[in-house]
């Protein structure tokens, strides 16, 4: 069961205070992305948020578990109505995630 554009515009709107929420579709589901940076992902109707330390000490107790067969386990957020604890998670993932790498410019041709 894919996720509804609904729940995922009400889960963006729940943890905006984090930064630019952005979602890409991808398989049918969407990609969770914080002024730029991937940090999770919504499947079945349900928040999945990447697994960092930070994230660990933030919101202690999450489950773990994939978010579609074939991945690795994601923290997974249920209690998307409290929108601290999950802006908080969403701070301390992407403080401790990566810079997104530069894109690189496609050459016109001449």
């Amino acid at each position: 069961m894919a996720s509804g554009k609904e729940f995922v515009e009400f889960c963006m709107e729940q943890m905006k205070g984090a930064g630019i929420i952005t979602n890409k579709r991808m398989f049918g589901e969407y990609g969770l992305y914080c002024n730029g940076k991937y940090f999770g992902a919504i499947c079945e109707d349900q928040v999945f948020v990447k697994i960092t330390e930070a994230g660990r000490n933030a919101c202690p107790g999450l489950t773990e578990k994939p978010p579609y067969e074939g991945r690795n386990n994601y923290f997974l957020f249920e209690d998307v109505e409290d929108t601290e604890k999950l802006t908080e998670l969403v701070m301390a993932t992407c403080r401790e995630l990566p810079e997104p790498k530069p894109r690189k410019r496609k050459k016109k041709d001449e």
